[in-house]
C-alpha cells in the first residue's frame, strides 16, 4: 500500500486537514473540531500555542500572537513573535506541523507527504514560500494546487460532460473568484481574480465599529482603550455574524464588560441582518466587480456558467447568495460545507496522486426549496402571494433558518402562515404542505415583526414555528415526511443517504460521548437508514417514526422510552432483513 498523502487547506483565518479513507473523504477533527484557526502564539511560559488557544489570546497579548500570516507569504519580511523575528514560512510551518500532528494522531502513523492548496492568484514567490513552509514542517509537498481547483474537484471529480463552474471563494481574510472548466475529472482554471485583503475579518470589523460607536454614544466610553473588553467585543461580533447567517436578528450581550468610574458597564445591543448587510454592502460590491473581471478574462458571460460553487465560511452571508442569484438566475451550490470544501478537494487530489479510488462526495441535501408567501411584487406588480424561500434547494441537512416578516395593517391581530415547497416565484404555483394561524397579536401599528422558523431534519420532518418578536407569542406545526411525500418526482438519492453528512453523525447525537445504550441505539439507526432505499414506503415511514422517537428520548434522557423504541426498531429490522 502506498504511503498516505494528506490534503491541507492552509487558510488565512482557518486551516483544515483531510484524507481519503476507504474511498471516502474525511476532514480530520481535533478535539471534535475540524477547523483549526490559523493563529500562532506563545503562552506565559514561552510554549507554542496553535489554533483556538492562540486566537483567544490575540487581543490580550498581541505582541506574542500572530494571525493572517498567509497575507505575508512570498514577501521578504519578518514578524515579531514574543520578541523573536520569524519569516512568514516559519509561522506557516508551525500551523502545518500542527495539522500534520492531528493527522498522525488520527491515523496512528507518521505522515510525511501532503498536497497543499493556495489561492489561484498566488504568485510564484508565494507558492514557493508555501512549499518551503511545508518542508520546514517536515512534509514533502507533492503538489500545490489552486483552491478553486480543489473545490471544483469535490463537485466535479466524476463529471464526464463539460461543465463551466464559477468558484466564489470568500474566506476570513482573502477573496478570489475563478472560472473553471471541468471535464472527465480534469479541472482547468480559465481565469481568476481576487483581493488578498478582503474577507470575513472585515465584516467582523464593521460590527465591532458598530458596537464601539454604540457604547460611545450611549455611555460616553471609548472602549478601544480596554484590551480585554475589546477581546470580548471581537468575539461577540464574530458570533453575531454567525447568528445573522441563519437569523434575522442577533442579540449582542456582554455583562460586566468593563468598569468605568467605579460603575460596571454592560453591553446589550440588537443587530438586524438588514443593518449588518448594509454595513458590508461595499465589500460585496467589490467581490462582484471581481467576478465580472474573471468572466471577462475567461471570455465568457454569466449565461455561459453552468454552476456556481460557494467556498469559504463568509459565503454563508445570505445577501451573497441573493446577489449571485440576481446575476446568474440560478441558486449557487453549497451542498458541501464551504469551510471544508477546499481541504476535501486537496485530499481528493492527494488520493488521485496516490492511485486511490475516490467515491463521489455525497451529502444529504434538501431537493426542494421550502418557504412561505407574503405581500410583495411579482413581475413588477403588487401581489399578495409572492413566494419567499427560507430553506433553499440543495441546502445540507439538517438545517434551520429563520426569516422576519411584518404585519401589513394597523391593529392586525392574526396572521395566517402557509408553507410551500417549490421554486416558482408565485407561491400558488408551488405545492402547499402545511398552514396554521397565529392569533392574539398585539394591537399595534403595521410593521409588527413576526419571525418564521423552518427546521428540516435529516429524516424529512419539517418543524415550523411563527413568533411575535416583541411578545414571544408562538404557534407551531410539524410536517412529517416533508420530502418523502414527493418521491414520485424522482428525488435525488442524496436525500435518502440519511446521517452521512461527510461521514459524520449529526451534532445532536454524536457517538463520542454517548453511553453504551445510546451508542447501540445509534448503531441501529444507522442500520435502519441504510435500508431506506430498499424498503416500501410504509416500512420506511415506520422506521422514520421510530428513529424520531429514539432521538426525542435521547434528547430528553428518557432511557425507558428509548429502550422501548429500540426494541421495536430491532424487531422491524429483524423482519426486514430476514
Amino acid at each position: 500500500m502506498n504511503e498516505i498523502i494528506i490534503g491541507i487547506d492552509l487558510g488565512t483565518t482557518n486551516s483544515e486537514v483531510a484524507i481519503v479513507e476507504n474511498g471516502h473523504v474525511i476532514v480530520i477533527a481535533d478535539n471534535g473540531k475540524k477547523i483549526l484557526p490559523s493563529v500562532v502564539g506563545l503562552d506565559d511560559n514561552g510554549g507554542i500555542l496553535v489554533g483556538e488557544t492562540a486566537r483567544n489570546q490575540y487581543l490580550v497579548y498581541p505582541e506574542r500572537t500572530v494571525k493572517s500570516i498567509k497575507r505575508l507569504m512570498g514577501q521578504d519580511t519578518q514578524v515579531d513573535l514574543g520578541g523573536q523575528l520569524y519569516a512568514p514560512q516559519e509561522i506557516s510551518a508551525i500551523i502545518l506541523k500542527r495539522l500534520k500532528a492531528i493527522a498522525e494522531h488520527y491515523l496512528n502513523q507518521t505522515v510525511t507527504k501532503a498536497v497543499i492548496t493556495v489561492p489561484a492568484y498566488f504568485s510564484d514567490a508565494q507558492r514557493q514560500a508555501t512549499h518551503e513552509a511545508g518542508q520546514i514542517a517536515g512534509l514533502e509537498v507533492v503538489r500545490i494546487i489552486n483552491e478553486p481547483t480543489a473545490a471544483a474537484l469535490v463537485y466535479g471529480a466524476e463529471q464526464t460532460e463539460q461543465k463551466r463552474m464559477l468558484v466564489y471563494d470568500l474566506g476570513g481574510g482573502t477573496f478570489d473568484v475563478s472560472v473553471v472548466n471541468v471535464e472527465s475529472g480534469v479541472v482547468e482554471v480559465l481565469s481568476s481574480h481576487g483581493d488578498n485583503h478582503l474577507g470575513g475579518d472585515d465584516f467582523d470589523e464593521q460590527i465591532i465599529n458598530h458596537i464601539v460607536d454604540h457604547l460611545q454614544q450611549s455611555q460616553q466610553i471609548d472602549v478601544r482603550t480596554h484590551s480585554k473588553a475589546m477581546a470580548r467585543i471581537t468575539r461577540a461580533a464574530e458570533n453575531a455574524k454567525f447568528v445573522l447567517s441563519d437569523q434575522p436578528y442577533a442579540t449582542i450581550e456582554e455583562e460586566y464588560l468593563l468598569e468605568h468610574d467605579g460603575i460596571a458597564v454592560h453591553l446589550s445591543l440588537e443587530l438586524s441582518r438588514t443593518a449588518y448587510e448594509e454595513m458590508i454592502a461595499d465589500y460585496i460590491d467589490v467581490t462582484l466587480d471581481a467576478l465580472h473581471i474573471a468572466l471577462k478574462g475567461a471570455k465568457l458571460t454569466a449565461s455561459d456558467i453552468d454552476e456556481i460553487v460557494l467556498v469559504g465560511g463568509s459565503t454563508r452571508t445570505p445577501c451573497i447568495r441573493e446577489r449571485l442569484f440576481d446575476i446568474f438566475g440560478f441558486e449557487p451550490q453549497s451542498a458541501v460545507d464551504p469551510d471544508l470544501c477546499v481541504a476535501m478537494g486537496a485530499a481528493i487530489q492527494a488520493a488521485m496522486i496516490n492511485g486511490q479510488a475516490v467515491d463521489a462526495v455525497l451529502v444529504d441535501v434538501t431537493p426542494y426549496t421550502y418557504g412561505t408567501s407574503a405581500l410583495g411584487f411579482l413581475y413588477g406588480e403588487p401581489y399578495q402571494y409572492q413566494y419567499c424561500p427560507i430553506i433553499h434547494k440543495n441546502t445540507p441537512l439538517p438545517n434551520r433558518k429563520t426569516e422576519a416578516y411584518m404585519t401589513a395593517v394597523d391593529g392586525q391581530d392574526a396572521v395566517e402562515v402557509t408553507i410551500y415547497q417549490g421554486e416558482d416565484p408565485d407561491a400558488l404555483s408551488n405545492t402547499k404542505i402545511g398552514e396554521f394561524l397565529v392569533e392574539g397579536l398585539r394591537d399595534v401599528p403595521a410593521g409588527n415583526v413576526i419571525t418564521l422558523t423552518l427546521d428540516l431534519d435529516i429524516n424529512g420532518i419539517l418543524h415550523v414555528s411563527a413568533t411575535e418578536k416583541d411578545s414571544g407569542l408562538q404557534k407551531s406545526i410539524t410536517i412529517k415526511n416533508a420530502m418523502a411525500r414527493f418521491e414520485h418526482d424522482d428525488l435525488s438519492t442524496a436525500q435518502q443517504r440519511v446521517g452521512q453528512l461527510f461521514g459524520q453523525m449529526p451534532t445532536q447525537h454524536k457517538e463520542s460521548s454517548a453511553s453504551p445504550e445510546v451508542a447501540e441505539a445509534q448503531r441501529l439507526i444507522a442500520k435502519a437508514e441504510a435500508l431506506f432505499e430498499k424498503v416500501s414506503t410504509e416500512d420506511k415511514e415506520d422506521l422514520v417514526d421510530l428513529i424520531e422517537e429514539i432521538y426525542g428520548a435521547i434528547e430528553e434522557a428518557a432511557n425507558d422510552r428509548m429502550q422501548a423504541a429500540v426494541a421495536k426498531l430491532t424487531d422491524i429490522l429483524y423482519y426486514l432483513e430476514s
